[in-house]
């Protein structure tokens, strides 16, 4: 059995299917065409998950403070490496299988449910650099407030108690994920697009590139992210059986390096 592809799940709790509960029953006695109406109307407030709320958490607007990062961009900028629409795409499909795979295996490890300490503890793990750290931290502590804010839960406040300055930021995510309804692989696309989302706006803003340029880079990378998400998801189902050492740890020293010369800079655009 390969441990990424056919890793089974247990001892999860699992989210609700929309309508199940409210159909049961209704089959064969006239009235499960009501049944099934009155679960679509009943829709998130019963419980069931809403697919929708996907849209609110990988919009650039939502208040999470994910706009002030570049994803290690302007560094890039600055050392020469990227200049243009082309550039863009090789240094964001380098971050998405590197640094976005590991972000996405932990953000698609807490949607299904797995310890979120033990999870920003493997976080920690997997980031060494102490910038990088720095601002996962702060950039979970801004999600942590948007998301409380959005989809109160017991888990959102549990880790907030736990982590009172910051989780690293795809451990928050994944953990508001499941608040809002949403699983693992909702979580994993989520955290995939933001590794390449987040550099792709700063780098209009650095270069003045044509954000249509921009936009078409992400677009051509949709394959890449389908990829990223489903190795992420894998690990995390093998991770419920084995612990947080089965989720990936990819990691890109030029961006941990830059980083720390990053932050070290008086005058700069981005925070990170």
């Amino acid at each position: 059995m390969d441990p990424h592809t056919e890793a089974p799940l247990r001892g999860l709790r699992q989210l609700p299917s929309p309508g199940r509960d409210q159909c049961a029953g209704a089959a064969g006695d006239g009235h499960a065409a009501g049944g099934a109406r009155r679960a679509e109307e009943a829709g998130p407030r019963s419980g069931a998950p809403a697919r929708a709320a996907l849209l609110v958490l990988a919009d650039g607007r939502f208040p999470a403070g994910g706009h002030a990062h570049s994803g290690g961009a302007e560094a890039a900028v600055r050392a020469g490496r990227l200049g243009d629409a082309r550039d863009l795409a090789d240094f964001c499909r380098g971050r998405l299988h590197t640094t976005g795979l590991t972000a996405a295996g932990l953000a698609a490890a807490a949607a299904l449910g797995l310890d979120p300490v033990a999870l920003d503890v493997a976080a920690d793990a997997r980031t060494p650099s102490p910038a990088l750290r720095a601002s996962a931290r702060r950039l979970g502590r801004q999600l942590m407030r948007a998301a409380r804010a959005t989809w109160p839960s017991p888990e959102l406040d549990a880790l907030a108690g736990a982590r009172p300055k910051g989780a690293h930021q795809p451990v928050v995510l994944g953990v508001t994920a499941r608040a809002a309804g949403l699983g693992a692989e909702d979580a994993a696309y989520c955290a995939a697009y933001e590794a390449v989302g987040g550099p792709a706006t700063a780098a209009v803003r650095l270069l003045s590139l044509d954000p249509y340029q921009a936009t078409a880079v992400l677009a051509r990378l949709a394959p890449d992210m389908d990829r990223v998400a489903g190795r992420a998801v894998a690990a995390a189902r093998w991770a419920a059986e084995r612990g947080p050492d089965a989720l990936p740890a990819a990691s890109a020293p030029l961006l941990d390096i830059t980083a720390e010369q990053h932050a070290a800079w008086p005058v700069r655009l981005f925070a990170s």
